[in-house]
């Protein structure tokens, strides 16, 4: 199996990420998104972050210019039938995920891959949802995907050995670690990331210490180079507050319960950079603690 062609289904922070690194590798992109305006943003983005990789000398201006031209917009799924591989990087929700994969399988040629950016969801459950569960596997980019190194694969119980391979050697092409995964609920980062953001949130939650003092403690204390909820609000509340439901829900431990202080904030909208207020607000200068 040969990838030279690959579709993006959706241009928010992930798929920008991905059909940016994969569009830099050599790779055409079709890149699909619910209206033409959300992508040319995501072409915006791609742009000011291939602007920076070039201001610090680890692209050419060439590099960039060819990137960019390889990126199309695919006006609808039916557009993407002819790519060797699509990987969907639609929004964290197992509904969504799984209408946009029954129906984009209806235009896929035959051989083609399918690949999920899910960064929590069964691969089996939905593998199910598509016409070829053998040739559909987990691809999990971590973010910001241009910088980050990693990418986790998880195959399904149906996943066989050829597709799998072949999307083994597309990651590695673009200058990716792998880390195999089984098919468990969140994987393996999420697995031990997520509990780690939903303790910090817990420790806000109770008056351990607020916001300042918690991302202090752990940047200054553990050296994470961000504090877990900063780090938070740079995932999404609502991605956070998602996987540790698929956590919770899918290991039955209550040690996995989401705090409820996160489920507040997602109720509120304040969903962390994205949506401009999370643990932090940031519609002024510099971010500001909000508790």
């Amino acid at each position: 199996m040969t990838i030279k062609t690959v579709g993006v289904i959706g241009a928010g922070q992930m798929g920008n990420g991905i059909a940016h690194i994969v569009a830099l590798s050599g790779y055409k992109v079709f890149l699909n998104d619910l209206s033409k305006e959300q992508v040319a943003a995501a072409m915006e983005k791609i742009e000011r972050n291939l602007g920076r990789q070039l201001a610090k000398k680890s692209i050419s201006k060439e590099d960039m210019g060819a990137a960019l031209k390889r990126i199309s917009y695919a006006p609808s799924l039916k557009a993407l039938g002819k790519c060797d591989l699509v990987i969907e990087a639609a929004t964290e929700e197992e509904g969504v995920k799984t209408s946009i994969l029954g129906e984009i399988c209806k235009d896929l040629k035959a051989d083609a891959i399918l690949a999920t950016n899910t960064s929590s969801i069964s691969i089996t459950r939905l593998a199910a949802a598509t016409d070829r569960p053998e040739k559909f596997l987990g691809m999990h980019f971590m973010n910001p995907v241009p910088v980050m190194e990693l990418v986790e694969m998880i195959r399904g119980i149906a996943t066989d050995d050829a597709p799998f391979d072949a999307a083994r050697k597309f990651v590695a092409s673009l200058g990716k670690e792998i880390a195999i995964s089984e098919d468990f609920p969140a994987f393996i980062v999420n697995r031990i990331l997520l509990p780690m953001i939903n303790e910090a949130v817990y420790t806000l939650y109770e008056g351990v210490g607020n916001v300042e003092a918690i991302d202090k403690s752990m940047r200054l204390g553990a050296h994470h180079p961000m504090g877990p909820l900063q780090l938070a609000d740079f995932i999404g509340l609502d991605v956070c507050l998602s996987v540790m439901q698929v956590l919770y829900e899918g290991l039955g431990d209550s040690k996995y319960r989401p705090c409820p202080l996160l489920v507040k904030y997602v109720e509120a909208g304040w969903y962390g950079r994205k949506k401009g207020r999370g643990f932090y607000d940031y519609r002024g200068d510099e971010p500001v603690p909000t508790r």
